[in-house]
């Protein structure tokens, strides 16, 4: 995204960000970061905290409560298929699969079809694992 103008929109989900965030941030381009509780700032991983400072568009930071690394792929839901225990993640795996595909869609929609989406704007009863930091 830092490289190609192309790319309109951003999300990290639960990854650490290998290339930094140009200084001058990503030309107002939106971005969105969607991770589990190790990444809430100040966090394990700084280079979230870094990445947030330079964002320069509109920029969520939504942590998902219940949830582990591998909850942001299908292994959740393949798990729980397989009838495969999964102690670090309480959340079943349909459920954090509709909370990532509720938000992704939800910050697409907004950001590349000009979307109106709610769900972006604040925490929602609906949703009590996702927490929004400021």
């Amino acid at each position: 995204m830092a490289v190609d103008r192309r790319v309109r929109a951003g999300i990290n989900m639960d990854g650490t960000f290998f290339a930094p965030v140009p200084a001058g941030g990503l030309d107002g381009r939106p971005f969105l970061l969607l991770g589990q509780p190790d990444h809430i700032p100040g966090g394990t991983d700084d280079t979230w905290d870094s990445a947030w400072s330079r964002l320069d568009g509109w920029k969520r930071w939504l942590i998902v409560t219940g949830v582990g690394h591998l909850n942001f792929s299908d292994t959740a839901v393949l798990a729980d298929q397989a009838d495969l225990p999964d102690t670090g993640s309480p959340l079943p795996g349909d459920r954090t699969a509709r909370i990532v595909r509720d938000y992704v869609t939800a910050f697409f929609d907004r950001h590349l079809r000009g979307v109106p989406r709610p769900l972006l704007d604040g925490p929602t009863p609906h949703n009590p694992e996702v927490v929004f930091h400021p």
